[in-house]
């Protein structure tokens, strides 16, 4: 929600092996560089995403590829691998939730006064969009989110993941105050042959504040 790839993903971009890797960075449209347009959250806003990146990625002349997807861009990582099989080598998901829950509902209203956010949290995000967008965009994102409970047993892309035919490692930080221990378990019980790997000391950020440890299990995944 709101990320980019230069604020989010700076340790990968700049410590993943590239000589092995070709790493690709995208901002979804309304996010980071892809504004214009204004983000805006329909219903089918994370099959929007997902066909975009693959899209993206097809444009780049990519003829296979891997994922990495973090919070929404996990989500966003899952449908894509359901949705086009044939193109998605491996993928890496974190922070990630195939369904919406009322106490899920309960912590995204928490995060909609961006005003209470921590200083270090808020201060890159209103440094790149300014404060009335990202307050406003983050108001309209938990209204999106939350919008999945209407659907039956909340669901995002549960009905998907059976559809998941690639090679997935599911991360989760157990101290992640923002996605409850359950959505990685669930997904790791949905996605056939998947791994599961916690990380005690993980928060929902853990690529970030633990970004050695993360980049040398994710590179010996792909590898």
């Amino acid at each position: 929600m709101l990320g980019s790839g230069r604020t989010d993903f700076e340790p990968q971009l700049k410590n993943m092996n590239k000589e092995i890797f070709t790493v690709v960075a995208w901002d979804p449209r309304g996010y980071g560089k892809s504004i214009p347009p204004v983000r805006d959250f329909p219903p089918d806003f994370f099959e929007r995403d997902a066909k975009d990146a693959v899209d993206l990625m097809q444009a780049l002349t990519f003829q296979k590829f891997s994922l990495l997807g973090w919070s929404d861009g996990g989500i966003t990582a899952l449908i894509a691998a359901a949705k086009y099989p044939d193109l998605i080598r491996k993928m890496v998901v974190w922070g990630a939730n195939a369904t919406v829950t009322e106490e899920d509902v309960k912590i995204y209203n928490g995060l909609r006064d961006v005003s209470k956010w921590s200083e270090k949290t808020r201060k890159p995000l209103e440094a790149m969009y300014g404060h009335e967008y990202f307050s406003k965009i983050c108001s309209a994102w938990v209204d999106g989110i939350s919008q999945f409970m209407k659907n039956p047993n909340g669901d995002i892309c549960q009905r998907l993941l059976p559809h998941i035919k690639c090679p997935t490692l599911i991360i989760h930080g157990e101290k992640d105050p923002l996605v409850p221990r359950f959505h990685a378990e669930y997904l790791h019980k949905h996605i056939r042959g998947s791994r599961l790997h916690f990380m005690p000391e993980g928060k929902h950020n853990l690529h970030l504040r633990f970004a050695e440890e993360f980049n040398k299990m994710v590179e010996e995944f792909l590898v």
